[in-house]
């Protein structure tokens, strides 16, 4: 479990560095090598020219910036960041840390990359890299997650990982978190994302335009608001989500043409990536992709289809599990025609947090995939969800929307 370093009172601040009292006698000696591996920069920052190490359980907290010139790796502790001014990591070396925590009012800027063995755990301001730059970013290797993003805490730039498969970047731009979530087919090496809130005809960090004219026919309009970068080599689904400020709207005004498209850099024009889900109304939802190489695509967004698909809607349900035996569970009786079903249920940001075959009224608020869920005892908390069931007895699919009051 991540602790955050915010009492000052068992911290003493040395040249920036917050050593905890309660381990100092314990671990003078590693004050005593601290001292000879960092030196104050300029009166600005923290100089690593040695080879620094944090062992298991031990806690560093920066309250400046940092100037990384030497090993700054195998950690398994937490590093944290705070204050309130913003704050750079810069260097001849990539630092990695175990765990980190971001606890900033202005945000921690990156000048090179950054590596997570395990966790980041945003809690209050963004991590910022070059968007001119995909070679500069928060990294996560092997099993790294991270948690805690929101609109007021995430990457605003590029994050990327390595020997993972599925994944949840945690990005978005200075006001919202726009995550896009990555299913590969096999292991990636490494894969990157960023995202960006401007027109994709004019976009401020490339050097071609990817024209919204420059379309198949059978795509009737492409969004002018928001896009994604997507790097990577293997195969794999996407799956994006929308909002308010997204105007689908001004795309069409039936969620079933929603489908998400790419700028091919072979075809120079968009393409249609329609996958097999779109769920949602004109203010939120989500779509999801057919497999593709991000690699062969220079952006992606969303788009309206020419064909709209074929979904029908079923009412929309409140869950209420709180053990008065009233709409404890998700019970959608036309369920009764068709015992061969499929249920998937997400979130608003398209994650699906429960599945199952031959679904009878087993949803009581709780998750049952691997997707990672805080709490997971205590349930999924409650807002708006999305549900997708296919009858497979008599060929159809329905889609709905459910409440989950889980107070």
């Amino acid at each position: 479990m991540l602790h955050q370093l915010t009492d000052k009172s068992d911290f003493t601040k040395i040249d920036g560095l917050n050593i905890d009292h309660r381990r100092f006698m314990k671990e003078k000696l590693f004050i005593l090598f601290i001292f000879i591996a960092l030196r104050l920069h300029a009166q600005t920052a923290l100089q690593n020219t040695g080879n620094l190490r944090i062992h298991e359980n031990g806690q560093m907290g920066f309250h400046t910036n940092l100037v990384n010139d030497g090993l700054f790796d195998e950690n398994l502790g937490l590093v944290g960041f705070y204050g309130d001014l913003p704050i750079s990591i810069s260097g001849a070396l990539f630092p990695s840390f175990f765990d980190a925590e971001f606890v900033t009012q202005n945000g921690v800027v990156l000048n090179n990359t950054l590596n997570i063995i395990n966790n980041v755990n945003f809690i209050t301001g963004d991590v910022s890299t070059p968007r001119a730059d995909s070679g500069t970013t928060l990294n996560f290797l092997d099993n790294a997650f991270s948690t805690g993003e929101s609109d007021i805490g995430k990457v605003e730039g590029y994050v990327s990982l390595a020997g993972q498969q599925g994944f949840t970047f945690p990005v978005g731009d200075f006001e919202q978190l726009r995550p896009l979530i990555l299913n590969s087919t096999n292991i990636n090496t490494i894969s990157k994302c960023a995202y960006f809130f401007e027109d994709p005809n004019t976009p401020s960090t490339f050097a071609t335009s990817f024209s919204t004219s420059a379309r198949p026919v059978n795509i009737s309009k492409i969004s002018t608001v928001e896009f994604w970068r997507l790097e990577g080599s293997e195969s794999s689904t996407v799956q994006l989500s929308w909002n308010e400020r997204s105007d689908i709207a001004n795309l069409t005004n039936d969620v079933s043409e929603i489908v998400l498209v790419g700028w091919s850099k072979a075809l120079n024009q968009w393409e249609n990536l329609s996958g097999p889900t779109t769920m949602g109304d004109l203010s939120q939802g989500f779509a999801v992709s057919n497999a593709f190489i991000p690699d062969n695509y220079a952006a992606i967004t969303f788009g309206a289809s020419a064909e709209p698909r074929d979904y029908l809607d079923l009412d929309d349900y409140l869950v209420s599990p709180n053990g008065d035996g009233i709409n404890d569970f998700l019970n959608i009786p036309e369920l009764a025609q068709s015992p061969n079903n499929h249920m998937k249920i997400y979130d608003r940001n398209g994650s699906k947090v429960f599945e199952k075959v031959n679904y009878s009224n087993e949803f009581n608020g709780f998750s049952n995939v691997d997707n990672l869920v805080i709490s997971r005892d205590k349930g999924l908390p409650s807002g708006v969800y999305f549900y997708i069931v296919s009858m497979d007895d008599i060929s159809l699919m329905f889609q709905g929307f459910l409440y989950l009051a889980n107070d």
